[in-house]
């Protein structure tokens, strides 16, 4: 598992290409929302484990390794920037 930590640390190394929130929720909603409903993200922010845009973007990445779809790094990052623009509101 520590070997797929370093991968997803390594790909949000690189630079990310402009997100797309519609196009993340369109890919929330096809493959996360049956096991991740909407309202975990809208918690209270004291049992959240997302306290910033890096923590959202390792959730992300670690999650959808989970779901066994092959994710694009561009398909992580519209997911983020739709739950971060929809939920967590997290400056960049």
């Amino acid at each position: 598992m520590k070997a797929a930590s370093c991968v997803l640390l390594a790909l949000f190394a690189l630079p990310a290409w402009a997100q797309d929130a519609q196009r993340g929720k369109a890919l929330y909603d096809t493959h996360c929302i049956a096991c991740h409903y909407e309202r975990i993200h809208s918690r209270d922010a004291s049992r959240s484990l997302v306290k910033s845009l890096g923590q959202l973007q390792l959730q992300v990445a670690q999650r959808a390794a989970a779901t066994g779809h092959r994710f694009t790094r561009e398909d992580l990052d519209d997911i983020t920037e739709y739950l971060n623009r929809s939920h967590y509101r997290l400056t960049k």
